[in-house]
């Protein structure tokens, strides 16, 4: 899926609908379902999507129209998914770590 997100802080729900190419109904579902996705709230009580819910959305979307996951199989996708960017995480961490000792005995 090839979609540019424009360079915002933060978009409306119409905005998220348009990129998205889905109703708003359909982006309020998955924000009900898919806990990762969490949109701020104005003072008007209107939902403020930041880009990183954006780009779970897109996802989201991805998962469930063009890999045609199930709900519950797309949770334990992005579930799994996540678990591996942790595992990831920690690997850079070590590296970074082995190598700063690695400078201190050279």
């Amino acid at each position: 899926m090839d979609v540019s997100i424009p360079d915002k802080a933060y978009f409306r729900i119409g905005e998220v609908s348009r990129i998205l190419k889905v109703e708003p109904y359909v982006v309020r579902y998955w924000e009900s379902e898919f806990k990762t996705v969490k949109p701020m709230r104005s003072t008007a009580d209107h939902r403020l999507y930041r880009r990183k819910d954006l780009e779970e959305l897109l996802i989201i979307k991805e998962l469930l129209y063009s890999k045609h996951f199930t709900i519950r199989g797309a949770k334990g996708e992005l579930a799994k998914r996540q678990s591996e960017d942790a595992g990831l995480e920690r690997l850079v961490k070590i590296k970074s770590g082995l190598e700063q000792i690695r400078g201190m005995l050279s």
